[in-house]
């Protein structure tokens, strides 16, 4: 162990050549500072991008029928089908690793007139049929009365769910909306609820704050659909993959829809969750590299650690040797060495840590108070504890390798040579 003198005099001939041993700390300090800035930044950028698709089911997939690219039972290719209800039945009950099934139907006014009127404030907004399960994969938070529910559906009410600016623009935010009566392309309706969109990065066929929302089954009938609807979207049960879920459903709908086999372009297919997935590697890759460039760079810095110090024990072959002639052993002389090179890389790279993580608790704090944080693709630059925990054992054992050469060196020298060198 280290009395009070042993510490006393390995500060002492650390700071006998302070210029040199400042130059030799900040190696080591930059490395720590480096891997310090390097991590936060990776789990900012990781962290901006799971801020812009949180909200939405990550285990999902869109379904979108398309025109025929081959020729098959008699129909010519290019042949345009629809997938209806049935289809949504079928798939619920012959695919069991399929948790939800929802149908989307939207229709948009492109010619920039306004569609949606409440009194004479009006506005052109987009309408959607969904139905209720809608929620669970697109979240979005309800401001006020409600969603659709099931009787919605069934009874085809004529009800709707509108958006945060359809809201804001047509009605007023200084009237309560449950209740009232607003007109979407020339169809009375009336509000039962008010929703924001919980994330404004995911927009799955237009924004949900601009948008009325209808019962599915209610804007089949008023847009004279029957059944039909124009995508669908599912999930996957736990356990279960949606890339092999994706060919089952394609598999099934060819089956009921007279299309070829190996007709790929009759159904077109968007898996968020291989896209999630491509993007947990990629990051992945990202903190490989930061570790392999920070360590690097730190044990740059512990070579010239290890480096002055054999300097030092060069300039100190005399000391030693009177310590040997004295009866030190050379666990002492080990242990002197190496608590010398312990502590100025410990210094150094505890100096680094504390920095890297003031810093970028800076920055983190300056992205958040940002107005459009919630936009940028940076959040909350931050190491986490497991992360710290590993720099500060490298730092350790970086000033026990740094250490070892030197002490190596150290015990190689005898007492009566070390007394005779001039």
């Amino acid at each position: 162990m280290f009395d009070i003198d042993n510490i006393n005099e390995i500060w002492q001939t650390i700071a006998r050549n302070k210029t040199r041993s400042l130059l030799t700390a900040f190696g080591v300090f930059w490395g720590i500072f480096i891997l310090v800035v390097l991590l936060a930044s990776g789990n900012g950028f990781n962290n901006g991008l799971n801020s812009q698709i949180e909200g939405f089911a990550t285990n999902s997939a869109f379904v979108i029928p398309t025109a025929t690219t081959e020729a098959y039972k008699g129909y010519q290719k290019g042949r345009n089908w629809e997938a209806d209800m049935s289809d949504i039945q079928a798939i619920g009950k012959k695919i069991s690793g399929i948790e939800q099934v929802s149908p989307i139907l939207s229709e948009y006014s492109y010619d920039g007139e306004n569609n949606v009127f409440y009194g004479t404030k009006g506005g052109n907004f987009g309408m959607k049929g969904l139905l209720p399960n809608y929620k669970d994969i697109d979240r979005c938070k309800i401001l006020y009365g409600r969603y659709i529910n099931e009787t919605d559906i069934a009874d085809a009410r004529k009800v709707c769910v509108i958006g945060k600016k359809v809201y804001e623009d047509v009605i007023g935010v200084d009237k309560n909306p449950v209740g009232i009566m607003i007109k979407a392309n020339g169809i009375y309706y009336q509000v039962v609820g008010v929703v924001q969109q919980y994330n404004s990065q995911v927009n799955i066929s237009g924004s949900i704050d601009e948008t009325v929302i209808l019962p599915l089954t209610t804007m089949q009938r008023a847009y004279n659909k029957g059944d039909k609807f124009e995508f669908f979207v599912f999930t996957a049960r736990k356990g279960h993959s949606i890339k092999d879920l994706q060919e089952e459903v394609k598999t099934l709908l060819r089956e009921r829809h007279d299309i070829s086999p190996t007709d790929e372009g009759a159904i077109m297919s968007f898996d968020f969750e291989e896209i999630f997935t491509m993007f947990d590697y990629l990051f992945l890759g990202i903190r490989i590299l930061i570790w392999i460039v920070g360590i690097g760079t730190l044990l740059s810095g512990v070579v010239g650690v290890s480096n002055i110090m054999l300097v030092t024990i060069k300039e100190r072959t005399r000391e030693i040797g009177v310590r040997r002639a004295l009866g030190a052993k050379p666990a002492m002389i080990i242990r002197q060495v190496v608590a010398e090179s312990l502590l100025l890389t410990v210094l150094a790279g505890i100096v680094g840590l504390v920095l890297g993580v003031g810093i970028m608790a800076v920055v983190a704090g300056i992205v958040a108070n940002m107005p459009t944080s919630n936009d940028v693709m940076f959040l909350d630059p931050q190491i986490g504890f497991g992360a710290a925990v590993a720099a500060t054992i490298i730092i350790v054992m970086s000033g026990l390798l740094a250490g070892v050469l030197p002490a190596m060196r150290a015990i190689q020298i005898k007492a009566i040579d070390a007394i005779r060198e001039e």
